[in-house]
């Protein structure tokens, strides 16, 4: 496979002793697939560009530079890894001018060996397969499981499965369990890095079926200098999309009651988080994630208004899935409700608890307050004291304890001595928060101080899924959320 022997631009730089003095520094991760020298004339040059190919210029040769910059930039000509000036003469300042003025990304970098070290460093330079090669990963796991059985390869081994879960079994489970029943995710944002290289993991993989919103040209263009492949994706552009009309009527329908008419859902719907729900609420997508570059508002705000909650849930709330060293833990509500009434609260619980399930993690609700059993007092231990009475009367087959303190929950030591009767305590599975300050706060402490990997947050109670991304997230993060809303969905098909 050439992704797996091609070295990055970055590996080609090191070896000729090179600097980039032009271009976007993410782009220096692209994998080079050959190297052309670009010594002819400008015509010569142009009608012999291949993609993904780094070409070499003499340093004196603004006329090609410029020329093959230009054929970069057209849709019509192929997408470079990058530009390499060699033979160390200075480039002319009127030259770099017409360079910057073109705004163009991509990487030029600066050697200064002769055209015969030059070429031969460059050839010479060898590949580096490891995990910080997002597409020699994806690459190589991808032949992997197009080549080997991989059910019989385990059976043949006889492994038996271990009972505790790190935090890479269970990311490695969530892949597997969302590749098991391809469903089709939106993601409306189409203009972040993250999100493009995110897609082709998981397309490459075979995860899910993808739409990316944004302007079809712009989006792929991005994608092949950053050197990922979302071939297998649509992009969609909300601006122009034949949907839309569509989209308008049904959502002013939905929004009649508060006046909203079709010429106001029209621009309505051409936004980005709203157009990506319209196509989860009309089936044309399964679900939804975004957040990356939008407020968690932007992002749920349509939804609350176009999906709405399940029957029987009173509210939208959030849970984080925590990776500890050795077993998952799901913490609630840590991302939308500042303060939740006893009712709320006691909906939180419910709904964490259907989504431990979902996760293969056996719900054991720990409602969590600053004392335990009966010891404490104050309106604060009474919403706790009444929230799981709530949850007891509403799911009577579901173990629950409350208000219970996080040590009495999760440390059988300490249990043993608070709550020595309890089924839940020390053994708890799903810790409900009072309100957001301590839930936020918790699940940020428990993940900087303990190592844990926090998955989320994961919104609950919609009809339909539809998840949002922390504006910090890692392409890992948004690769784990899609496949979570993709498991969301095998439960509401």
């Amino acid at each position: 496979n050439e992704f797996l022997i091609a070295p990055t631009l970055e590996r080609v730089a090191a070896s000729i002793d090179g600097r980039m003095i032009h271009g976007d520094p993410a782009l220096m991760k692209r994998e080079v697939l050959s190297a052309k020298v670009a010594a002819m004339n400008v015509e010569n040059v142009i009608s012999r560009l291949i993609e993904g190919e780094v070409v070499l210029v003499p340093s004196d040769r603004s006329e090609i530079l410029l020329a093959v910059l230009l054929a970069h930039e057209t849709d019509n000509f192929p997408s470079l890894a990058g530009i390499v000036l060699y033979g160390g003469f200075t480039t002319p300042q009127t030259v770099w001018r017409l360079v910057t003025g073109m705004n163009s990304s991509l990487p030029i970098i600066e050697a200064p060996f002769t055209t015969y070290e030059t070429v031969m460093r460059v050839m010479e330079t060898r590949s580096r397969f490891a995990a910080d090669s997002q597409r020699k990963y994806d690459t190589a796991l991808s032949l992997f499981d197009e080549n080997i059985d991989s059910p019989e390869l385990l059976s043949r081994l006889n492994v038996a499965r271990a009972d505790v879960v790190t935090p890479l079994m269970f990311e490695y489970d969530l892949i597997e369990r969302a590749r098991a029943q391809i469903k089709h995710i939106v993601l409306p944002e189409g203009t972040d890095d993250r999100i493009l290289r995110a897609a082709a993991t998981l397309l490459a993989r075979r995860v899910v079926t993808l739409t990316i919103l944004g302007d079809e040209n712009v989006v792929r263009a991005r994608a092949k200098e950053l050197g990922v492949d979302i071939s297998a994706a649509a992009v969609v552009n909300p601006l122009t999309s034949e949907l839309a009309d569509a989209f308008a009527t049904e959502y002013a329908r939905l929004r009649a009651h508060k006046g909203v008419s079709v010429e106001q859902a029209r621009e309505i719907v051409t936004d980005v988080s709203y157009f990506g729900t319209m196509m989860v609420h009309l089936d044309l997508a399964d679900g939804m994630v975004s957040g990356a570059a939008h407020t968690t508002a932007h992002t749920i705000k349509p939804a609350f208004e176009i999906i709405k909650t399940t029957p029987g849930t009173s509210v939208v709330s959030s849970v984080f899935l925590m990776a500890l060293a050795d077993r998952v833990l799901v913490y609630g509500d840590c991302a939308v409700i500042p303060d939740p009434t006893a009712d709320q609260l006691a909906d939180i619980a419910i709904s964490s608890a259907a989504t431990a399930r979902q996760f293969d993690i056996e719900p054991r609700v720990a409602m969590l307050s600053y004392s335990t059993g009966t010891s404490g007092e104050g309106d604060d231990v009474d919403k706790v004291r009444e929230a799981t009475a709530l949850v007891r009367e509403r799911q009577p087959d579901l173990p629950v304890e409350g208000p219970i303190q996080y040590d009495a929950a999760a440390e059988p030591s300490v249990a043993a001595t608070k709550m020595p009767d309890s089924t839940v305590a020390g053994r708890a599975t799903v810790f409900v928060f009072p309100d957001l300050n301590t839930g936020n706060n918790t699940y940020k402490a428990v993940q900087r101080s303990a190592g844990a990997v926090a998955i989320g947050p994961v919104l609950q109670g919609l009809n339909k899924p539809v998840n949002d991304l922390s504006r910090g997230a890692l392409v890992s993060d948004i690769i784990n959320t899609v496949a979570i809303t993709a498991i969301q969905a095998h439960g509401t098909a």
